[in-house]
């Protein structure tokens, strides 16, 4: 299949548009959302929304949910935990019965603030750049925005809705919710993560959660009463030792920890040690096993030392599926009549896109640009893949208006 007229005339107003993308990308990555930085993130979610409502769209703006105490390495129960981003949907519904498709983003980074990575930078090679988030994720929001944009000139009819959060860097515990019900009322959902580093397109994805353990043990002088004192960390070390024993890639299980703390003076038997992880699974039966695995650490509340262990399985697995893969064969069709490669692989990633097809919603979610060294202060992005992803995304959409690709919850 060849492009017909429509996306031919779409291919070349996206080209045309090919400066301004690098002018806006710049633009946008100049403005500082990494950390949870409110004035940044306010700002850069300002110009993306004011663009996208500029399509006879609305916009809902909804505040954060709470998120879990012990995220945060200093934090006790008792801590007032910062607020999160607020996150944001703008829909468009159209005259048409298009599919309703949902596109999701992240404002957020992971880069200092206040560091001195703070700008794009054409490199002397003049065909890539760096910058914070210049690819994971500002990139992928503007060629998304871009490609809307297109289609309305275009007289394309479609409904879409673009949710847009503040916190998927850490989680997204505080938008999960929102996640999910903007999921339910949809037919086909986007993602518009990175392309995986040679280009693929993610068709499955692992599970990811996030675990802290505490222990609680019994002070003493270690000269004087050492046999009274219960050590925390000793007793910390075993767990270390057990979780260690836990992970096996082959069974697609895998366990992290780190950071941990414990202890104060040497000579003081410690009564508190802490650990923190991260949980990876392949399928909701590994990480249902696992989850139970590290259950089964915790000890009744009177033992000691006693063990105390708080988890969310945050991302579900995120499977490869019949209806995915029906999308993702319709996206790869689009890339060849474009001229494009797109290969396809699985990753031990995860992303929004785990949370909004375990909504029921199939997803594809690496639909952004092309780029490498995420989350390092030497992020860069494939300048031209601003021009071709956008086009692999408008055409995309546009035939997803005109009913290719997988069937509709209607």
């Amino acid at each position: 299949m060849s492009l017909n007229a429509l996306e031919q005339t779409i291919r070349e107003r996206v080209r045309s548009r090919g400066d301004a993308l690098q002018r806006d990308l710049a633009e946008h990555v100049a403005i500082p959302t990494g950390r949870n930085h409110a004035a940044g993130l306010d700002a850069y979610r300002s110009i993306i929304v004011d663009r996208l409502t500029a399509l006879n769209a609305s916009a809902e703006h909804h505040p954060a949910d709470d998120r879990p105490w012990w995220l945060e390495t200093n934090a006790t129960p008792d801590s007032a935990m910062p607020p999160l981003g607020e996150i944001v949907t703008v829909s468009h519904t159209a005259a048409s019965a298009a599919p309703r498709v949902l596109i999701a983003g992240h404002l957020d980074t992971v880069h200092d603030p206040h560091g001195p990575f703070q700008q794009m930078k054409i490199n002397d090679d003049g065909v890539t750049a760096t910058g914070p988030g210049v690819v994971d994720m500002k990139g992928g929001v503007l060629i998304a925005v871009t490609a809307l944009e297109v289609l309305a000139e275009c007289g394309v009819e479609l409904n879409w809705t673009v949710l847009l959060n503040s916190d998927e860097e850490t989680g997204s515990f505080g938008s999960a919710r929102h996640l999910r019900e903007a999921a339910q009322k949809q037919d086909i959902g986007i993602a518009i993560e990175p392309a995986l580093a040679d280009g693929s397109l993610a068709i499955e994805r692992m599970g990811s959660g996030q675990f802290m353990i505490e222990v609680f043990g019994q002070s003493a002088h270690v000269g004087r009463e050492f046999t009274k004192g219960v050590s925390a960390v000793t007793k910390l070390g075993s767990i270390l030792t057990a979780l260690a024993k836990m992970a096996n890639p082959e069974r697609g299980r895998i366990v992290n920890v780190g950071p941990i703390k414990g202890g104060g003076a040497t000579n003081v038997v410690p009564e508190y040690a802490a650990c923190w992880g991260n949980a990876r699974y392949v399928d909701p039966q590994a990480g249902d096993d696992l989850g139970a695995m590290i259950d089964t650490l915790a000890t009744d509340a009177d033992a000691l030392p006693r063990v105390v262990v708080h988890r969310q399985w945050n991302r579900p697995a995120k499977p490869l599926n019949d209806d995915v893969k029906q999308f993702a064969e319709t996206i790869r069709r689009v890339a060849e009549d474009l001229g494009q490669a797109l290969p396809f692989a699985s990753t031990g990633g995860v992303c929004d896109g785990n949370i909004m097809q375990d909504a029921g919603l199939p997803t594809l979610d690496t639909l952004g640009v092309r780029g490498g060294n995420l989350h390092r202060p030497d992020e860069f992005i494939e300048l031209a893949s601003l021009v071709e992803r956008c086009e692999l995304l408008a055409v995309l959409l546009a035939r997803l208006a005109a009913g290719e690709g997988p069937p509709t919850r209607r």
